[in-house]
């Protein structure tokens, strides 16, 4: 079995995976770079590159900030301490931070996604993003100037290569 190539970003992360339905479904408004608490075999697991983040969302209680839904699959060589693939986990996030993020995911219309995983310095981290959900006509619209941009970018490059 052959090992995933390793997708190291810019900034000097390693990215695991990512949440594309996030920037589709909703406009993202803020972010923020979360820790995550997990155990050994998930560590494994996502250093293999294994993890889903569709249909995940955070949450805040009792002042503490937990992912929901996100998969993190039992890693291949875990015995019978593996781990509970769709877990809660809890996020590692500074008071004010939780304070902040819990006002405005109060408001109406607002909910907590995460947009990705990856490691930084080695560590699990995830990037939480506050995300307003968008309609059908804004989701049309969005792709319809993504559409057009992507139009007059083949139309420059074209332009140049003469």
């Amino acid at each position: 079995m052959a090992k995933k190539e390793k997708k190291v970003v810019g900034d000097g992360t390693v990215n695991i995976c990512r949440n594309r339905r996030a920037t589709h479904d909703y406009e993202i408004l803020d972010q923020l770079e979360c820790g995550l608490v997990l155990v050994g075999t998930e560590v494994k697991s996502l250093r293999a590159g294994h993890a889903n983040l569709e249909d995940s969302y955070a949450r805040i209680d009792g002042g503490e900030a937990w992912l929901v839904g996100a998969e993190i699959p039992e890693y291949a060589f875990g015995n019978r301490l593996n781990h509970k693939p769709k877990r809660e986990r809890k996020l590692l996030m500074h008071r004010k931070e939780i304070e902040r993020f819990a006002g405005k995911a109060s408001e109406k219309g607002l909910t907590l996604v995460p947009l990705r995983m990856y490691f930084r310095e080695g560590k699990a981290k995830i990037e939480l993003a506050i995300g307003k959900g968008k309609q059908v006509h804004d989701k049309r619209e969005t792709l319809k100037t993504a559409d057009a941009k992507r139009q007059i970018d083949r139309a420059l490059a074209t332009r140049r290569k003469r």
